[in-house]
């Protein structure tokens, strides 16, 4: 186990990099395609790269009443989770939906506060009002724009998603001990496959074809995203404590604030970047000092 730890904490890293680069990949491909279609296109490739590796699978530890762990895990991430971001990424800019993401490491310890009846201390629940403050005042000090058309309806849908990636990292956690992170994260893409196909239907009929720069996007969503970000995030999970591994969703809003100059030419104004700095000074204080929280590994059985 010691081992395996800093091969698990660079993977950590490398699907941070990765999920950075996903905002700015869905506004491409959102540009081109209707939302819904883009996520199930993502799904359906990721499905195909998983049926082809199959004989790497890993382990299946099926016990009585898993199936409603796993269907939980799946209904929060990738169902409920990409109909929120795919919703939020239409109002808000790409910079601002990855600083929302800072606060997801806060929700999982209150989740596990409410739930699991963890422990926190004092500072991380002023960590957790500082985030929250900072993440409102981003929001409200945010103009529309060719980015944002409604940031803040865009941000509280990409809080709302937070909210589903807290219970998919718990319910990960619990099941990571039985199943391996190839098995997850397939398991994820093929019930994405299956959930997304009916409601693109369903939403908007057939979209035309994508351009060049669209079919990039979404075989980047597909293979890279899909297949190695969430494959390297499981297993990261799988290896470390819950507590530890979600502190690397921090590194998110860094890549995506990055990305998003870079690539989409998104610049935020000086109110707003005081406020990512009291998100991010809020989730620093959440950690300082902090003793790491029991692992909800077994508790939901």
């Amino acid at each position: 186990m010691q081992q395996s730890r800093p091969f698990a904490l660079a993977c950590l890293v490398l699907a941070m990099a990765l999920w950075g680069s996903s905002f700015i990949a869905l506004k491409f491909a959102f540009q081109e395609m209707p939302a819904m279609w883009v996520i199930f296109a993502r799904m359906a490739l990721g499905s195909l790269i998983f049926l082809a590796a199959w004989r790497w699978r890993g382990r299946i530890d099926y016990r009585p009443g898993d199936w409603k762990w796993l269907l939980a895990l799946a209904a929060c991430e990738p169902c409920l989770y990409f109909i929120f971001e795919s919703l939020a990424l239409q109002q808000t800019s790409a910079a601002q939906a990855g600083m929302i993401t800072a606060l997801l490491p806060l929700l999982v310890a209150v989740g596990a506060f409410f739930l699991l009846q963890e422990k926190i201390a004092r500072n991380t629940w002023l960590g957790f009002a500082l985030a929250v403050l900072g993440s409102l005042w981003l929001t409200l000090a945010s103009e529309p724009d060719r980015h944002a058309p409604n940031p803040l309806l865009g941000n509280f849908y990409e809080l709302l998603a937070m909210l589903c990636a807290t219970g998919y990292t718990l319910l990960l956690k619990h099941l990571s001990a039985r199943y391996s992170p190839f098995i997850l994260t397939a398991m994820q893409a093929f019930i994405g496959s299956l959930f997304f196909l009916p409601l693109a239907l369903a939403t908007s009929g057939l979209p035309a074809a994508p351009g060049p720069t669209g079919w990039f996007a979404l075989v980047y969503l597909g293979s890279v995203v899909t297949v190695g970000a969430y494959g390297l995030y499981n297993f990261g999970v799988s290896r470390l404590p819950a507590s530890q591994a979600t502190g690397f969703i921090n590194l998110i809003p860094v890549f995506t604030l990055i990305f998003a100059a870079l690539l989409l030419g998104e610049v935020l104004s000086g109110q707003q970047a005081l406020a990512a700095g009291l998100v991010f000074a809020g989730v620093a204080l959440s950690q300082w000092r902090s003793a790491p929280p029991t692992s909800p590994a077994g508790v939901l059985d």
